[in-house]
């Protein structure tokens, strides 16, 4: 893999060299005089964890713009699903490919994703070097013979990258996915050790809908089937009662929050006192560009932020500190990827931002003026296991 100097940075309130070799951080005080096989100039420039998107569809890219101002049934519905039953495996591979670029030059080194024809995904994955956790995604109008080659391909899965990309079991949803089929996933997902992607409680819509079905609210129907526990990561769950956030906090949840999508769709405030003050694991993700209408996980932070003080009516809820730690630790933690912080002996992913762009200045606190002020424009180097994405603003692909 071989080694990288990445010389002059801002880090920690000091200026600094920065040793990385076989995709790990090995000095973060390296001596003058260190030789490596690449060495990136970062002067001006502060070192900073990159984000890991928690929940997102990267191919849903072609629908950028596509269906904007409508509730979320009548998008998926009328919109979203009759498009996406013309997508072909190209289609999907190009709307991946223009995901990843969005991601990489917003700073994103890995997304969770859900959508199908996932062998097209996982080639562009490899071909851009990000890392991802790939959704093998059931609903109950795949046919049975569908759905045992879905599982045939989670229980034969090997990871062509050495540890960048693996697959999650990837149940769409409640209302997508009948009690038999959601347990058979779970089952699934915890004999072969592997995550759990699902939408949980995102709507009120949603939420009755259940109750009629089930005689139950959506968290509580899932834990009654056995599905929730640690591999789970639940995306959305803005309509949740305090009972509910306690049984998400004890079942080891992680949830995926992801406020832009939220209030485009008017799906509802998500209640971040509540979650936070029951002990809930909290990640950020930017769901796809068709509902968001961007991939921009910076922009995912000063949203969050200001949607729980406003929520809330508390100017002191998700400090700035927090919701960071949210979109880097915490979302790599969620997904055991030993990565999220600069550290020595973590995995070596990181960004370079530009402390001269006009966002970033004066920089009285940088996290305040990395949550709250800059744009995508101030990331200028993207790196990922050890291996720079982009450069100076060039995506090395």
């Amino acid at each position: 893999m071989g080694t990288l100097l990445i010389r002059n940075a801002w880090l920690d309130g000091r200026t600094t060299d920065v040793l990385i070799s076989d995709g790990r951080f090995r000095s973060l005080t390296a001596p003058s005089g260190t030789q490596a096989d690449k060495v990136v100039e970062a002067a001006g420039m502060a070192l900073l964890p990159p984000f890991y998107n928690t929940h997102t569809h990267a191919a849903m890219s072609l629908l950028r713009g596509y269906a904007d101002d409508m509730p979320l049934q009548k998008w998926l519905l009328e919109y979203v699903w009759p498009y996406e039953n013309k997508m072909t495996r190209q289609d999907i591979r190009e709307g991946t490919r223009m995901a990843l670029r969005e991601m990489i030059r917003t700073g994103t080194v890995f997304f969770s994703d859900m959508y199908f024809d996932i062998e097209e995904t996982i080639d562009v994955v490899r071909e851009y070097g990000l890392r991802a956790a790939i959704g093998v995604t059931f609903v109950n109008s795949h046919s049975k013979s569908q759905q045992a080659e879905k599982l045939d391909m989670l229980r034969s899965w090997n990871d062509p990258t050495g540890g960048r990309i693996c697959l999650t079991v990837a149940p769409h949803a409640i209302y997508t996915v009948g009690p038999e089929l959601l347990v058979q996933c779970a089952e699934t997902a915890r004999s072969r050790n592997l995550k759990l992607h699902i939408h949980l409680s995102e709507t009120r819509g949603e939420v009755e809908d259940c109750i009629r079905e089930h005689g139950l609210t959506p968290v509580r129907y899932l834990d009654r089937l056995g599905v929730l526990g640690d591999n789970v990561i639940a995306a959305h769950v803005v309509h949740v009662d305090r009972e509910e956030a306690d049984i998400l906090a004890e079942r080891g949840v992680t949830i995926s929050h992801c406020p832009c999508s939220n209030m485009k769709l008017a799906s509802g405030i998500f209640p971040y006192k509540m979650l936070h003050e029951a002990g809930c694991r909290l990640t950020l993700g930017t769901d796809g560009d068709s509902s968001n209408n961007n991939l921009d996980m910076r922009e995912e932070m000063k949203f969050a932020a200001l949607l729980a003080k406003v929520g809330s009516g508390d100017p002191e809820q998700l400090p700035a500190g927090e919701v960071f730690d949210m979109a880097t630790r915490a979302g790599a933690e969620a997904f055991g990827i030993d990565a999220g912080v600069i550290a020595e002996g973590k995995r070596a992913d990181a960004l370079l931002v530009d402390l001269h762009n006009e966002k970033m200045q004066p920089c009285h606190n940088l996290l305040s003026n990395w949550v709250y002020a800059a744009d995508s424009s101030a990331v200028d180097t993207v790196i990922c296991d050890g291996r720079v994405l982009m450069e100076h603003h060039e995506i090395a692909i």
